[in-house]
């Protein structure tokens, strides 16, 4: 169980998240066109795990955008922007946002994800949900980097993952 805070109050998820030297678990997760994907279909490049609550807040919407934009800048890296939200939704702040260098992936039928990744918040107003954090997986399948953010109004440390991404 990791505990995370909401504005200040503390929160739990299902599990724990992986710990940098870890091989990554596989998981199934839903694109934007109903697609599965899986672990397996990133082998050989980097990919970030950027996961969070929704997209319908700023601070989810932001890390979208700045994963976008730093993409945009690294060959053989994947970036998956994993929610509970709907496929449809996630789909249509892509577009909308003219976001094409990252993937949007959904867990809402992936419970073995929030679950695996020990992501999935389990009290408080946000139960349901995913926890921020980012995770980068390198290309042979290990957890590289974990953020794991310790209060979820926050934004991640873009500059420590993409530091890792170059190293």
């Amino acid at each position: 169980m990791e505990t995370v805070y909401f504005k200040g109050t503390p929160f739990h998820t299902y599990g724990t998240v992986p710990e940098a030297g870890s091989k990554a678990p596989d998981f199934k997760l839903v694109t934007k066109d109903l697609q599965e994907v899986t672990l397996a279909d990133f082998a050989g490049k980097k990919l970030v795990l950027n996961v969070f609550p929704s997209l319908d807040t700023p601070v989810c919407a932001a890390s979208v955008r700045r994963f976008n934009q730093e993409a945009a800048k690294l060959d053989d890296v994947a970036v998956l922007c994993v929610s509970m939200d709907l496929p449809f939704a996630m789909a249509r702040f892509c577009t909308v946002e003219g976001l094409d260098k990252v993937m949007a992936a959904s867990a809402f039928r992936s419970p073995e994800f929030a679950h695996n990744y020990g992501l999935q918040i389990i009290d408080g107003p946000l139960a349901g949900l995913l926890a921020r954090c980012v995770l980068i997986i390198d290309e042979n399948g290990k957890v590289i980097y974990r953020d794991l953010v310790n209060e979820i109004t926050n934004e991640p440390d873009y500059e420590a993952a993409i530091n890792t991404l170059k190293a």
